[in-house]
């Protein structure tokens, strides 16, 4: 399988910058190799991300290397996507949880809290390269959601 990796390293003052970064590389759902060292599964759009972290590093007074590589061990590319995997259930038993939470609640809570989940789940959607089985419950919990909040068929809207 073939990645890229983007070595790093951000001036420690001011914080700001190093922060947007590591939430970036967090957003886009990269894999922490080491200390200023991630990978993201290799395709067009990744590396265009990672170029985009890398001149943000760049602007901060950084250093950023950006690498196109393969595993030596198929053992070593299972362990990162499964990490990857796990981290992404992770992220959508949330979702699926935080969906059958918000049945609970009524009028525009819930109308807030539909937006809100169908924000994230595109967003885990985003960074999901190796999908799991926790996706489409949360799809469907969302969607469950979302015909539970929707006004009654024939309700004039006002």
């Amino acid at each position: 399988m073939a990645w890229v990796l983007l070595s790093y390293r951000v001036p420690r003052t001011p914080s700001t910058p190093r922060i947007a970064v590591w939430r970036r590389l967090n957003r886009l759902g990269a894999a922490h190799l080491g200390d200023g060292l991630v990978a993201l599964p290799e395709d067009a759009r990744t590396r265009e991300q990672l170029e985009w972290v890398a001149g943000e590093v760049e602007e901060a007074g950084g250093t950023a290397t950006i690498w196109q590589a393969q595993t030596m061990r198929r053992s070593d590319a299972c362990r990162i996507a499964t990490d990857m995997a796990a981290a992404r259930a992770k992220e959508y038993r949330a979702i699926t949880e935080a969906a059958f939470a918000a049945c609970q609640l009524t009028g525009a809570e819930r109308a807030r809290q539909l937006r809100r989940l169908r924000r994230e789940l595109r967003a885990v959607q985003r960074r999901d390269y190796f999908p799991t089985g926790e996706r489409a419950p949360a799809v469907i919990a969302v969607r469950d959601l979302a015909k539970l909040t929707a006004p009654p068929a024939g309700a004039l809207a006002t």
